[in-house]
């Protein structure tokens, strides 16, 4: 993953309420939910609760498909996983280097 692709799915996260969307997604699964359970689920009006479904969907860390005449939203769990990785990849890279400073 690269540093701008990383920035921007992180980006996507930055906001109390497109964290509390995503958790909603997260918490239901591979099954996902409709635009109106997230509604109900987070209370989130539905004009504002589209402008970050669109921004989720644009990092590409949620996914949104139609179904019939509904569109069932995802968290894109491999997307998050690559972030994940991404953020903790050089954890504790940098410790064994203080220590060796230190003694």
């Amino acid at each position: 993953m690269e540093w701008e692709e990383a920035a921007q799915g992180f980006a996507a996260m930055g906001s109390e309420a497109r964290l509390q969307v995503l958790r909603c997604l997260i918490r239901a699964g591979e099954a996902g939910l409709t635009v109106g359970d997230i509604q109900e689920r987070t209370g989130i009006a539905p004009s504002t609760l589209a402008h970050h479904l669109k921004f989720l969907t644009g990092a590409g860390v949620v996914a949104q498909e139609r179904v019939g005449r509904s569109t069932i939203s995802r968290a894109e769990f491999s997307r998050l996983e690559a972030l994940a990785g991404f953020i903790l990849s050089e954890c504790c890279a940098d410790a064994g280097k203080r220590a060796a400073n230190d003694g």
